[in-house]
């Protein structure tokens, strides 16, 4: 199968170096090329949200006939919303795509042929689209590294993403901003990697991400506001029995997943 990848960041370029690892026949692109598209089976978008939509509108008419273009933006909705009646028209087909996979550096210099070995692919077909495509392209994703794929609803993704993703680079920003983080050289282990490691997130990127996917961003951000409030109830009354519990659940949903 020939690949094309357009956007020549972190994902773009970790998925040009594991196509290339994996023998396949791929180009890798940058926003702004002008390429000829005709002879390329499947296209990974790897661009922002808002970039998506100009890109396909300047290229679309080079796509060959049959062609499959995944995009690999962090929210699916809008995207998905956005091109339901051109999907259900063109001549090519279209499945927006999200890889669980990164890191906390950005760029095509951090690109890495084994990025998504072993990560999840989560795809949200059109309920039109039938099985075709999808049969297409799981095979040349597995080869890619990517050992779970996930087909679900663009708006379940959305919320599933807002915890597992969103949130956690909320909270890591939010905890790095504390005044004392300059003094803290010579005072952290794992726990302060851990915790902050992702702070150091992309501000436009990130803030894109976080408007497109407001709704449930908000939400998660409410239940986990809730828990905070309830833990400094329990912590300002001393409740060392309430402390216990809350702790208990904690590590006991946390081994459950595991």
């Amino acid at each position: 199968m020939k690949i094309a990848v357009v956007g020549m960041g972190l994902i773009g370029g970790s998925l040009l170096k594991a196509a290339e690892a994996a023998g396949f026949d791929v180009v890798g692109l940058h926003h702004g090329d002008n390429a000829d598209l005709s002879d390329r089976e499947l296209i990974f978008a790897a661009l922002p949200p808002r970039s998506i939509k100009p890109w396909i509108d300047a290229h679309e008419a080079t796509f060959k006939e049959g062609a499959i273009l995944v995009d690999v933006c962090g929210v699916k909705t809008p995207i998905f919303e956005e091109f339901r009646e051109r999907a259900m028209k063109a001549k090519w087909t279209f499945i927006p795509g999200h890889p669980m996979a990164g890191k906390e550096v950005t760029g095509f210099k951090n690109a890495d042929a084994r990025l998504f070995q072993g990560a999840s692919m989560i795809l949200t077909p059109y309920p039109f689209m039938g099985r075709g495509p999808l049969d297409r392209l799981c095979p040349v994703l597995t080869k890619l590294g990517f050992t779970t794929i996930v087909s679900t609803t663009p708006g379940h993704h959305d919320e599933m993403i807002a915890y597992t993703s969103q949130l956690c680079h909320v909270i890591s920003g939010a905890y790095i901003q504390n005044p004392l983080a300059p003094e803290t050289p010579g005072y952290t282990a794992g726990s302060f990697a851990d915790m902050s490691r992702v702070a150091t997130m992309d501000a436009e990127t990130w803030s894109d991400l976080f408007l497109e996917n407001r709704k449930h961003l908000l939400e998660s951000v409410d239940r986990f506001a809730g828990e905070i409030a309830t833990f400094r109830s329990l912590l300002a009354r001393s409740d060392k029995a309430g402390l216990m519990a809350w702790i208990q659940k904690g590590a006991d949903t946390k081994r459950s997943l595991q």
